[in-house]
């Protein structure tokens, strides 16, 4: 679709705020229309009206199938604007980030957050809520960006750029299923790790972390950027800007013992049982003892063997 420039058509409240806030700002917004099962789109004029509100220009690019976002950043003239703004849940901005890093210029913009889908992980860390887009706008209308990590991810001859998590095992498996029940919400992770835990297994693993060698029989292997992974607090100790990995690993646990358990997920507590290994790295190699999907910030791309580093404060985001 193509995009349309906004910058028309200020009321005077859009220019008292403008003026308010110091804008002069032009952004390649990518949206998802899809996100949270359609909400996204039923929100876009308001969406819009936010960013002429507050007199900022952006060009809107509307994604209309999954990799779409990534082929739009990949594409644009990022350097004739001042940031990229990922519209949707997690899987959009993974796909922006992705999409900066494959575009041919060696100047990276600032990236802004609206938390518009189901699962909205990254944002969290920002201290924006799912769905309150006018905070969002706001955020990025200050003009305040900072640095934060990146994840990099080699697997099958491609590359993948992350902000979130990356996870395989039980995690994709609930991934997989919550993809289908996405018109419930966020509840559908939690379905689906119920759905999961019916056909629960282990597999063999070899973990390399910084020199580091553990082999295990592992339940699930997630490794975060940030400290949430849709509304679980996964790695309740991570930091979107140290420089660092959270890796998580859940070793071989029957079903009882998974479910009296996992009500700890929600808080962090999990990290206290001594099933799970908790540790940092910042380059991670992983082999398995059968191909295991990932799970890069919820899409389902690629499978082990695979490769994963930080990146330290490569990119920057705009935050409070």
């Amino acid at each position: 679709m193509p995009g349309r420039n906004a910058s028309r058509g200020h009321s005077t409240r859009g220019w008292a705020i403008a003026i308010i806030f110091g804008t002069s700002m032009k952004l390649l917004l990518i949206y998802n229309p899809h996100a949270a099962h359609g909400n996204a789109l039923r929100n876009l004029s308001a969406v819009e009206e936010e960013f002429r509100a507050r007199g900022l220009e952006f060009d809107l690019r509307m994604t209309l199938r999954p990799g779409h976002a990534v082929e739009l950043v990949r594409a644009a003239d990022l350097p004739s604007y001042d940031g990229v703004v990922a519209a949707g849940g997690d899987g959009t901005l993974f796909e922006t980030v992705t999409g900066c890093y494959q575009n041919r210029s060696l100047r990276k913009i600032p990236i802004g957050v609206l938390p518009m889908g189901t699962g909205n992980a990254f944002a969290r860390d920002l201290g924006l809520e799912t769905g309150r887009f006018q905070e969002a706008v706001d955020v990025i209308a200050r003009a305040r960006p900072r640095k934060v990590d990146v994840g990099r991810i080699s697997t099958g001859g491609k590359r993948y750029f992350f902000m979130n998590i990356v996870g395989l095992g039980f995690v994709s498996d609930v991934v997989e299923t919550a993809s289908r029940l996405k018109f419930i919400g966020n509840l559908s992770y939690t379905i689906g790790v119920l759905i999961r835990t019916a056909f629960l297994g282990s597999y063999g693993i070899r973990i390399e972390a910084d020199g580091r060698v553990l082999e295990r029989e592992n339940i699930f292997t997630e490794i975060s950027n940030t400290r949430y992974t849709s509304n679980f607090l996964m790695a309740p100790d991570a930091s979107i800007d140290d420089g660092l990995l959270d890796v998580t690993l859940l070793s071989r646990i029957n079903r009882r013992r998974l479910l009296q358990c996992f009500p700890l997920i929600f808080t962090g507590k999990h990290v206290s049982m001594p099933e799970v290994e908790t540790f940092k790295a910042r380059h991670i190699s992983i082999a398995t003892d059968r191909p295991k999907v990932l799970t890069p910030d919820g899409e389902l791309l690629g499978s082990t063997p695979v490769e994963i580093e930080c990146l330290p404060r490569d990119v920057e985001v705009f935050w409070k």
